[in-house]
């Protein structure tokens, strides 16, 4: 059994809403809401939904950059939940993120050397500064960069060069976790493929576990060991990548799978249309969140709320009709 790098149980993120004279909290958006799962060392799960389900929320909440409301989370059987201080400071060794835009993510002030170097200086991994310097020449070899682009700025860089200096920032002090948070929605579709080939060279050489959050859902198969799928802050659908893709259970699964263009112009499965918007999170509806939007639902549906339950084994869905 691969030991088990990452649990989260119940995992809640709401952020209040203020108003009033007296700024009181009036309301507050429900971006996450009750999130389970289990993640173990060397596997890929990926994170898919529409804008607004709360992914990035997830996984933010995941490696502490924003407190969750309520729940547990699990680092190598350790909870992080409350982490602060020189404990959170120890954790950031082991658990870094790949942002989506790499036009903000870097300073636009400093040098790639220097960018890289940040790390190991505030993590005081090197005793001398010629020691810091062979691994950052280390690092930017490996996400297959030049040298010579140590001593140039961001603006000198297109996106995916500069995607792949944010990946090599993220592997400065040796994570064991990383979280790509849409490491390459904001890239050229050729560019697309060569990030998403480094990432998962690096996995396999450096024994990485990843949390990869996408809209793509044939990039997410194409990287995923399993895959949950979310809408409206709530995981309603969650199993390996090759049993989700081949047998989806969930309706709203079915709806993004049957988007997926495909280059082959014969009859297929009638595409799924979803009338209606996502509702909003400050005030989701009751019962089922999806059955507003849902072609199968009931009356039920509007007033009883689904648990996730497996259905195949590891495979697990939330729907009252599966």
């Amino acid at each position: 059994m691969s030991e088990i790098l990452l649990k989260a149980e119940n995992i809640v993120k709401h952020f209040p809403i203020h108003g009033g004279i007296f700024s009181r909290q009036v309301a507050a958006v429900k971006a996450v809401q009750n999130v389970s799962f289990e993640l173990k060392k060397g596997e890929t799960l990926g994170l898919v939904g529409e804008s607004g389900c709360g992914k990035s929320t997830l996984g933010r909440c995941l490696i502490k950059l924003i407190e969750p409301s309520s729940g547990q989370i699990f680092f190598k059987g350790q909870d992080i939940t409350h982490a602060q201080g020189e404990h959170l400071r120890d954790l950031r060794k082991q658990m870094q993120i790949i942002f989506q835009d790499p036009y903000a993510s870097l300073n636009p002030r400093m040098t790639i050397g220097t960018i890289l170097e940040e790390p190991l200086i505030i993590h005081n991994l090197y005793n001398s500064e010629q020691d810091r310097k062979d691994r950052v020449r280390e690092l930017i070899d490996l996400v297959g960069l030049r040298p010579e682009h140590l001593s140039r700025y961001p603006h000198e860089f297109s996106g995916g060069q500069r995607q792949r200096v944010g990946i090599a920032r993220a592997l400065a002090v040796n994570p064991e976790l990383i979280i790509c948070d849409e490491p390459v929605s904001a890239l050229d579709v050729s560019i697309q493929a060569q990030v998403i080939n480094l990432l998962m060279d690096l996995q396999q050489k450096l024994g990485l576990t990843y949390v990869f959050i996408a809209h793509d859902l044939k990039v997410v198969e194409h990287v995923s060991t399993k895959v949950a799928v979310m809408y409206l802050g709530q995981i309603v659908e969650m199993a390996e990548a090759e049993e989700l893709y081949k047998n989806p259970q969930h309706p709203y699964t079915k709806a993004l799978l049957s988007a997926i263009p495909v280059p082959d112009p014969k009859p297929r499965e009638q595409r799924i249309i979803l009338t209606g918007d996502v509702p909003s999170p400050i005030h989701p509806p009751s019962g089922c969140y999806f059955h507003p939007r849902c072609p199968i639902a009931s009356e039920e549906c509007k007033t009883q709320a689904p648990v996730l339950k497996s259905n195949n084994g590891q495979h697990i869905v939330s729907c009252l009709k599966v």
